[in-house]
């Protein structure tokens, strides 16, 4: 059963992606004219206060949003672990793709545009997924992510796209103005005041 907030009702979904359930919350506002999914790395999951108080603000200027665990919980538990996973793009990037077909065939959102919000290694997964569906989504932002994890698939995102950084995070803040090198779209980079930094390499078991 959904729940209601402010801005509409909110409903847990189940999107199949290559042979795993993902957990997702999808919200859609009356007359919402566009949805944005979501896409974070390990430790800032759909029930993340920050994350669902960004989806309000969104969902209360008609725009329906899906917050999404890219990692199933026993994946989280194993990357809390290791620090692995979060960084394997390949894999989140394919699931923000599945989310992304989802939305197509969900008849709430299905005619609606896409956006996508990507946070730490999810920015790169939204990036990709951008560059592989570029008649649904129209925008991406960044926000303290790694655009640079997306490689040679920058240069085929059509999406605009917006990089938020951290001014007190200058190795991150340097990735990204490296990888906005590499984009052919409508883009900026916009440095903030306060950022939280993001761990940059995946820590090494024991």
């Amino acid at each position: 059963m959904g729940v209601q907030s402010t801005a509409g009702p909110t409903r847990a979904v189940t999107i199949s992606a290559g042979g795993t359930q993902l957990a997702g919350d999808l919200t859609v506002p009356d007359g919402a004219t566009g949805v944005v999914a979501f896409a974070h790395g390990s430790g800032s999951g759909r029930r993340s206060p920050r994350n669902r108080e960004v989806a309000e603000l969104l969902n209360e200027a008609r725009l329906a949003t899906l917050l999404l665990d890219l990692l199933t919980e026993g994946e989280e538990s194993v990357d809390l672990r290791t620090g692995k996973l979060r960084f394997d793009t390949p894999l989140l990037a394919r699931r923000m793709v599945a989310a992304i077909d989802w939305l197509t065939s969900e008849p709430a959102v299905a005619r609606l545009s896409v956006g996508c919000f990507g946070s730490s290694t999810g920015a790169a997964a939204a990036l990709i997924a951008a560059a592989r569906r570029p008649e649904r989504v129209l925008a991406v932002v960044s926000r303290g992510g790694r655009p640079d994890l997306a490689g040679a698939e920058l240069a085929s995102v059509r999406a605009a796209t917006l990089l938020i950084v951290g001014g007190a995070d200058p190795v991150v803040l340097e990735l990204n103005r490296q990888a906005q090198e590499h984009l052919r779209c409508e883009n900026s980079l916009e440095i903030v005041a306060r950022v939280v930094p993001l761990p940059l390499e995946p820590p090494k078991p024991g």
